[in-house]
């Protein structure tokens, strides 16, 4: 199947339609991806094809939309740093570190130092930043290049991109390094579908250190490109996997499963059992296009999802049903839900986050968009003062549905109120004083 751009274009790739309220259900499609695949020699397609990233870039910096919207998201990266909040006010001691500092895993600093050794002194210059540089809020996921922050992986030979996803594979729990390999691999995926393979591509990301790799002082790391972005800190016992962006469009393939489809049926099982009074309360707007959203709530490249790349100062109220409304059945959904958003963490850590979850848990807001019963494309966010959460269903960019659908999805998380990029535990390590804050130094 093939649909052919009409004149709701914005620029080739985004349209009004994603972004324009209409009365009644939005369908699900019938049928898979593969039916609304460009033809090959579309414009839309034969355009690009044969290009490099940078090619490709600065023909997209070309349309009138997208050069708005790089003002825009530049504004915002230019902005202090300040953090996700509810109501524009800082909740301040939600981030607590251990009371006694523990180092860094020894395998991690290893691997980064291993890396290090690996690359040439310009390579190191362009990998490594201070750790309060604002390099760290320049990620972004489409498949076009925002800013160019460290190596870029497709560049690199390799036994240096061995050598980054190995920093990769020591920082996260297995589960969590297959999800993010999943989504590379599916970017790769989607490149040789449209057969656009040096646009999109399995290392079509940056990566970028950020401090000394150290088992004693705070340092992380930065991964990001089309539908993956990662930014890890560990800081005296605890490790931070946020601002986290991950999708997928299409979001499976023959040799992949659907991505988040746990996730998705936790959620959908969640929205299901829902009084009618929760319904009533949880449910903000029937559809996903609902023309009751007030102007400004869909973006034709966000559509929905307000945690973003750029956005990380963004206010955010809350919406829906608390979760002091549950029922224990209820609660442990969502609990299973925002354990999977922190399945990227190794298992201790996983547990510290969920632990902070579960302290603000009567504070917990679930909000969704669409049908319950998941016969629609849907939106949810789960938002606290620890944690905000999104999973998004999208129209298509690379494939030609107009509407949102299962197979493009878009998934966020944050923490909200100043610890992104580990910024809170990073400031109260920094405050303690030199004997709290020491660790065996045998270990680094």
């Amino acid at each position: 199947m093939s649909e052919t751009p009409t004149d709701d274009d914005i620029d080739g790739f985004f349209s009004t339609a994603r972004v324009s309220g209409r009365d009644g259900a939005i369908e699900l499609p019938s049928d898979g991806y593969q039916n609304y695949l460009y033809d090959h020699d579309d414009p839309v397609l034969a355009d690009s094809r044969g290009m490099t990233y940078e090619q490709f870039a600065q023909d997209r910096y070309r349309a009138p939309f997208l050069r708005e919207l790089l003002d825009y998201w530049n504004g915002l990266y230019r902005e202090p740093f300040t953090g996700v909040t509810s109501d524009g006010v800082l909740q301040k001691g939600l981030y607590r570190l251990p009371r006694v500092l523990e180092p860094a895993d020894p395998a991690l600093v290893a691997a980064a130092r291993r890396l290090l050794a690996l690359l040439t002194p310009g390579e190191r210059d362009q990998l490594s930043h201070p750790l309060d540089a604002p390099e760290w809020r320049a990620w972004s996921n489409p498949e076009f290049v925002v800013y160019r922050v460290g190596l870029r992986l497709e560049v690199l030979g390799d036994e240096k991109t061995e050598a980054v996803l190995a920093v990769v594979r020591a920082s996260l729990s297995p589960e969590g390094y297959e999800r993010v390999r999943e989504a590379m691999a599916l970017n790769g995926f989607l490149g040789e579908l449209v057969d656009l393979p040096t646009v999109m591509n399995e290392r079509s990301y940056w990566f970028s250190l950020f401090g000394e790799p150290s088992a004693t002082e705070p340092w992380g790391w930065q991964l990001f490109g089309h539908h993956v972005a990662l930014n890890f800190v560990t800081v005296g016992g605890r490790q931070v996997i946020a601002p986290v962006f991950i999708g997928g469009e299409p979001a499976l393939s023959d040799e992949h499963p659907p991505l988040f489809e746990a996730r998705e049926q936790l959620a959908v099982q969640l929205a299901g059992s829902f009084s009618e009074r929760q319904h009533d309360l949880a449910v903000v707007y029937d559809s996903v296009l609902d023309p009751a959203m007030p102007e400004g709530r869909l973006h034709p490249a966000d559509e929905r999802h307000v945690a973003g790349a750029f956005r990380d100062n963004r206010v955010v109220p809350y919406e829906g049903i608390r979760a002091a409304e549950f029922t224990p059945a209820q609660r442990q959904l969502l609990r299973a839900i925002v354990s999977d958003c922190f399945a990227l963490l190794v298992d201790d850590q996983r547990e510290a986050a969920l632990a902070d979850f579960d302290d603000h848990l009567d504070e917990t807001w679930f909000s969704w968009y669409g049908a319950t019963d998941g016969s629609q494309p849907f939106y949810f966010r789960i938002q606290s003062p620890v944690v905000l959460a999104e999973l998004d269903h999208h129209a298509g960019v690379w494939l030609n549905n107009r509407l949102p659908a299962r197979f493009h999805v878009h998934t966020t998380l944050r923490l909200p109120n100043g610890n992104d990029y580990g910024r809170a535990y990073t400031a109260e390590f920094e405050a303690r004083p030199a004997t709290d804050s020491e660790a065996d130094s045998s270990a680094s």
